[in-house]
């Protein structure tokens, strides 16, 4: 059978703010498509970018076991891929070249790829998987191995006469328990206990417990499993992590679905399973404010050892949070923000600015939404146009050649707003510095309440305020200078 080689095009150091915050997580989505052929008895080896420094360290591996078939398999699963940085698009084309000049069969899997197949194809890879990809690519490297016809199979695109041809698309798999658990063994985990250790104090893993998402949020992309939404069995994933538990030690897991635990009766289900296999560590999840104004789902997440909930609080304008589709409403932000915090379960927002029709007055209730609440960490952003989005359409006509930010910082505004795009990153900055003002401001109050409770950090934290005061007043200065710019 012919050797494969998985990579992905996801380069940690690529990312400045991704690489200073040090908190790297393996691509699991390559390890799923690689347990899954290698369990079909294809020798499959998998060369992780992420500490990488160029694209070119990929020749090493192609050198040491020179592989019949190169597969770029990105990880769906983590955000930051879904964003198409343009940084990881050219480290991609880089790596197809350098698999063709080596006569490798290429092969590319990436919600990019699939939202622009022909820019992959032009160049050089020869087969581009589009949406779900595993079995896809199974069907694929099937058929090249037996020298079969592959126009029948369903989610593929390659070039035939130089021009794109695009197969249909595939359904996505309904029972994820079928899938082998992702091949953990072939990356090497000790860089990413160091690093997780050095920056943070303790070693975190990633899992996914469900692909897709039912809700139609108009910005939100969804080019790998739609809206379609399917969930592993409690069983199943306690199954995988009582593995991790065993083969790696980790302290804390991050489920990186893009809602957890959607499913009637999960959490109380996967929170009695953990219980009796008495497997205890912390976790953070992603969800929505509407989801988590049931009390009984908040009992089950404490219960199951949830320590951060991160939610799509987006806006505290009621209005944009209906141009967006979201379905949400600002009173099930603050209710389910006040009952995790009764549960000690930190609730953490994230917050997009930009969108069109935004206003300074939508503006002004998304800082006080967020300054009474008191969210635990807030992640800002604004508004990103991605392919197949509604959002997109809308905006697609004032997007000049510029489409994809370089790095997840770059924070620039892609299309026309009410505001210039230098006001945008000056909002970012004072909204951030304001929040930590406050949360300054709410420690030196517990200081004076409970003096007995001291310690460093607490006084540290307190001694901040002496920073912010003035840094806050600044970044105002500024904004208010920035808003001045023509947009």
């Amino acid at each position: 059978m012919k050797n494969i080689l998985f990579s992905h095009s996801y380069f940690l150091r690529f990312d400045p703010k991704q690489w200073n915050n040090g908190q790297p997580y393996a691509p699991l989505g390559t390890l799923y498509a690689a347990a899954l052929l290698r369990g079909k008895g294809y020798d499959v080896a998998v060369f992780d970018t992420m500490f990488c420094e160029s694209a070119e360290e990929i020749l090493g591996a192609f050198e040491k076991n020179p592989p019949d078939i190169f597969v770029l398999y990105d990880d769906g699963f983590n955000y930051l891929t879904k964003m198409c940085l343009s940084n990881m698009r050219e480290a991609a084309f880089r790596m197809i070249g350098l698999s063709k000049k080596r006569g490798c069969i290429t092969i590319v899997s990436s919600s990019d790829s699939s939202d622009h197949f022909e820019k992959y194809l032009q160049q050089g890879a020869d087969f581009v998987l589009i949406g779900e990809a595993e079995q896809t690519l199974l069907e694929l490297v099937n058929a090249i191995e037996k020298g079969e016809e592959i126009s029948h199979i369903p989610g593929i695109a390659y070039l035939q006469e130089g021009h794109a041809i695009k197969s249909g698309r595939r359904a996505v798999m309904d029972n994820l328990d079928d899938l082998p658990l992702p091949a953990w063994d072939l990356v090497d985990m000790k860089p990413y206990r160091d690093m997780w250790m050095a920056h943070s104090g303790f070693f975190s893993m990633n899992m996914a417990t469900t692909r897709g998402c039912p809700f139609k949020c108009n910005w939100c992309a969804k080019p790998i499993y739609g809206n379609r939404y399917h969930s592993r069995s409690p069983e199943h994933v306690v199954k995988e992590l009582a593995f991790l538990k065993k083969e790696y030690g980790f302290d804390h897991i991050w489920f990186c679905d893009d809602i957890f635990g959607l499913k009637p009766g999960w959490v109380n289900e996967f929170a009695a399973l953990l219980e009796r296999e008495n497997l205890r560590f912390r976790f953070k999840i992603q969800s929505r404010a509407d989801l988590l104004t049931r009390p009984d789902e908040v009992i089950a997440l404490a219960r199951a050892g949830c320590e951060d909930v991160w939610m799509g609080a987006e806006s505290g304008s009621q209005k944009i949070l209906d141009a967006m589709d979201k379905g949400t409403t600002i009173a099930q932000i603050a209710e389910s923000t006040r009952l995790l915090k009764e549960k000690n379960i930190r609730p953490s927002f994230f917050i997009q600015f930009g969108y069109p029709g935004e206003t300074r007055h939508d503006i002004e209730a998304t800082i006080r939404l967020i300054n009474t609440l008191r969210p635990y960490e807030i992640g800002i952003s604004v508004s990103y146009p991605l392919p197949g989005t509604v959002f997109f359409e809308r905006v697609k006509t004032e997007l000049q050649v510029k489409t994809n930010w370089t790095d997840s910082d770059e924070l620039a505004l892609l299309f026309h707003n009410t505001y210039a795009p230098a006001f945008y990153k000056r909002l970012h900055r004072y909204v951030h510095k304001n929040y930590r003002q406050r949360l300054a401001f709410d420690q030196v109050l517990r200081l004076f309440r409970h003096p007995l409770q001291v310690n460093i950090t607490a006084l540290r934290k307190a001694a901040s305020l002496l920073y912010y005061i003035p840094a806050v007043l600044i970044e105002k200065f500024r904004l208010w200078q920035a808003e001045k710019l023509p947009a």
